[in-house]
């Protein structure tokens, strides 16, 4: 969100379709990890490409079969996937080529990991966050992620 509470300024691109996804104000942000653990996949090579908001990302979601053929790398993006204490944390649509971690990599809480992006099927520019019980998505369960304790509420925006 930016300083205006809204995720994009809106224009006339907005409602055409296709926005830069340079317009959103988490594009390249830091993305720094959400705990400790051990790095055991990184996919940094993937092109950046343009946000779909309004009606466009009906059009945009409805085109992204090749994605999901592709599994989890596609619909993933650029990721990093840390594991700590037998839970596996994937940090997904990380910007092209900003992704500063390495397989075998051991991270601490905080450590920069790279950056926002909009990589896979992702409509804008934003950072997926899934914690699950195992290293194979399609395979795993999820597993409830807390900050300081806390489940947060629909909406409610963290400022850790």
């Amino acid at each position: 969100m930016g300083d205006s509470g809204r995720r994009a300024p809106l224009t006339w691109n907005t409602w055409r379709g296709r926005e830069p996804a340079a317009a959103f104000p988490g594009f390249g942000r830091r993305v720094l990890a959400p705990c400790g653990g051990r790095v055991i996949a990184v996919e940094h090579a993937i092109p950046d490409h343009q946000a779909h908001r309004a009606l466009a990302s009906v059009g945009y979601a409805l085109g992204q079969r090749a994605r999901v053929r592709a599994g989890w790398p596609g619909l993933a993006g650029n990721h990093v996937m840390i594991e700590h204490d037998g839970i596996i944390v994937a940090l997904c649509h990380l910007m092209q080529d900003s992704v500063k971690v390495e397989v075998g990599q051991h991270l601490a809480p905080g450590q920069p990991v790279g950056r926002c992006g909009n990589t896979g099927n992702s409509t804008e520019p934003h950072l997926h966050l899934q914690a699950m019980d195992g290293p194979q998505p399609g395979r795993a369960a999820p597993v409830p992620i807390t900050f300081h304790g806390q489940l947060p509420h629909n909406r409610q925006i963290l400022d850790l």
